[in-house]
């Protein structure tokens, strides 16, 4: 397995900046985490540094501060696509990628409910390879989504985290321990 590459030092955004929503509530890091205040509608932040385009593999831990809808859109590329792991949406529940053919977290075969505590850390994991899309929350397997023959994209609201970016929706989050890794071996399968 790969060496882990940090992406956040929990000291400053480093290569996060702000994402041009142009609804974004605070963003600040404080006390280790990087907080994406409420706005709006979307806040959040984006990578402006290096990452690839396939074949990694991104972990975070993400809480829901204060808020009922999603606390980590994690918007990722998937080659020259973008695709969102959407934690908590659509009023708190739904968990799912954004978008398959054009349907959103809420409306594809991705979309499944699940019930999160406030001020609780969730690990989120994204495995994206030339083949399919894999996604954790802790060590439950939420997403094993097949590449052949889907259109992957992203709803236009998050077009401001491409190419890869973390954001929520009329909610306050928090991120710490964003890290990456290429993958190897049988993960590229």
């Amino acid at each position: 397995m790969a060496h882990w590459t940090s992406l956040f030092d929990g000291k400053s955004l480093g290569d996060w900046k702000p994402s041009e929503f142009g609804t974004n509530g605070k963003i600040e890091v404080k006390d280790g985490q990087l907080v994406i205040g409420s706005g709006e509608g979307c806040s959040g932040v984006t990578w402006k540094g290096e990452f690839p385009k396939t074949d990694y593999e991104i972990s975070l831990e993400a809480k829901r501060v204060d808020g009922s809808d999603f606390f980590c859109g994690l918007t990722f590329p998937v080659g020259k696509d973008p695709c969102s792991f959407i934690v908590g949406g659509w009023g708190g529940g739904v968990v799912g990628l954004s978008s398959i053919n054009g349907d959103d977290a809420a409306n594809n075969s991705t979309s499944q409910n699940k019930k999160f505590d406030d001020n609780r850390w969730y690990t989120i994991r994204v495995r994206v390879n030339k083949v399919r899309i894999a996604c954790w929350i802790d060590k439950e397997q939420m997403v094993n989504e097949p590449l052949e023959g889907q259109r992957i994209s992203i709803r236009l609201e998050v077009e401001a985290s491409k190419p890869l970016g973390i954001a929520t929706w009329d909610t306050t989050g928090a991120i710490r321990n964003i890290r990456w890794r290429p993958l190897t071996g049988d993960e590229l399968q």
